[in-house]
């Protein structure tokens, strides 16, 4: 199959990968689009792997405040090089990730900064509820993993889909701009204001 420069176009306006790599998934995939947005994915994932322990220690802190004035964010993002930093992608990432936090309000980065007494009550109060309802066991079990996965989606930054297209999450918003922008990027602490709170 020929695989055009408007399908490379389309396939990096829809991930945000480079030229060479859009390219390629669609070599690798026959030209179907929707297997390439598959592959880059996965080979996002397997960049951001290979990054993942370089050091992060330049970035920027990134402030965001909604256009009524009462909500405000600022966001740490590190990268590896200060040309990075300073790179229009990645501050339009910056941008989009406060936006997200203003809309969505995660209260924690990742599923490992929430405390273990706020999931054990989490669990607890579904198991009474289950229980309440007479469930059994083992299926309180298995409903209880999707309850937690929905939990986490809440409050989770990383597990929370991306407000402006919620067919990813944060997590793959992470992973493709690791993988267009070419280096290690990590999320770092974030504040969100509400006035009045």
């Amino acid at each position: 199959m020929t695989i055009t420069a408007g399908d490379v176009a389309k396939l990096r306006e829809m991930t945000g990968a480079g030229m060479m790599d859009a390219k390629k998934a669609l070599t690798e995939t026959n030209g179907n689009m929707e297997a390439a947005l598959e592959w880059l994915r996965k080979s996002g994932a397997l960049k951001m792997a290979k990054k993942a322990d370089r050091a992060t220690a330049e970035g920027r802190v990134h402030t965001y405040t909604h256009s009524n004035g009462k909500v405000a964010v600022m966001v740490e993002i590190m990268c590896e090089t200060d040309f990075v930093a300073r790179n229009q992608d990645f501050i339009n990432f910056c941008q989009d990730l406060a936006l997200h936090i203003a809309a969505a309000a995660p209260q924690y980065t990742s599923r490992a900064d929430v405390p273990d007494e706020v999931v054990q009550k989490e669990k607890a109060f579904h198991v009474e509820q289950l229980k309440a309802e007479g469930k059994p066991a083992e299926v309180i079990e298995k409903i209880l993993d999707g309850k937690l996965n929905k939990f986490y989606e809440d409050i989770v930054l990383m597990d929370q889909k991306f407000v402006k297209d919620d067919a990813i999450t944060i997590a793959n918003l992470l992973e493709q701009k690791v993988a267009a922008i070419g280096e290690n990027i990590r999320i770092g602490r974030f504040v969100r204001l509400t006035l009045g709170n």
